[in-house]
Parts: structure tokens; C-alpha cells; sequence
């Protein structure tokens, strides 16, 4: 088996987009569902050609989704957290709060919250957990 996708439910199609263009996904796809949605999907370079992340967007929708409490969060790596973190300021997108961590080797991360509500973590080095 392989993961291949996680759809997240998104209200403005541009908005959304241009928060994780800052972050660095980009369109690989998008498809119609007959008339009552469209999928976008995205992903990052260092992925491949294959989409980490599917954007639904449910065609006449007008109310926020509830994000739950089920769901945590997205997570990345930012092996330059501080530089990313300013080129995202730049962008007009700023962490919820200030980065923590980085005790006894730890990484330091950040929060921030995406236009729908969904949580992404900024892990401040390349790993994968």
C-alpha cells in the first residue's frame, strides 16, 4: 500500500491556493466532480510528481467547514525555519505564535493555520517521522 492523498475541504479555491503556494505546493491536478465540486490537487516538489494533498471545493458552498476535533495537523519540513518563516511574512502569513522547541537537539517548529481553519506544522529541520 501507499498513501496517496489527504482531501481537505476548502471554501475559497484562491485562497487556499495561495496559502500553499507559499509553502511551496503546486497544482499537479485538478478535476471536475460532475457540477457539485471541483479537486485540486497539490503537492511539493521534493514529492515527485505525485499530490500530497487533494483541495476540495463543494461548488455553491458559502458556509466555513468545521475542521473538528479529530484532526491535528498537517506537517512539514522547513530545513531554514527562521528564512522560511520570513519569506511567508512576506507573503502576509505569519505563525500563530513564535516558534518553540529546539531543546537537547529537538527541532523547532512553528503553527500556522491555513485559510479553512487546518493546522500546519513547520518542522525546523529535513526529517521525516
Amino acid at each position: 500500500m501507499a498513501l496517496v492523498h489527504t482531501c481537505i475541504r476548502v471554501l475559497d479555491e484562491k485562497r487556499s491556493i495561495a496559502f500553499y503556494e507559499a509553502l511551496g505546493f503546486r497544482e499537479v491536478k485538478r478535476e471536475a466532480i460532475g457540477d457539485e465540486a471541483i479537486n485540486i490537487h497539490i503537492g511539493l516538489p521534493e514529492d515527485g510528481a505525485e499530490p500530497s494533498l487533494e483541495l476540495t471545493v463543494n461548488l455553491g458552498r458559502t458556509e466555513p467547514y468545521i475542521v473538528g476535533t479529530g484532526f491535528g495537523h498537517i506537517a512539514l519540513t522547513a530545513p531554514d525555519l527562521d528564512g522560511t518563516l520570513a519569506m511567508l511574512a512576506d507573503k502576509g502569513i505569519r505563525p500563530d505564535k513564535p516558534p518553540s522547541g529546539g531543546k537537547n537537539g529537538g527541532s523547532r517548529i512553528a503553527f500556522l493555520t491555513d485559510p479553512d481553519g487546518y493546522r500546519v506544522e513547520l518542522i525546523g529541520r529535513h526529517v521525516r517521522v
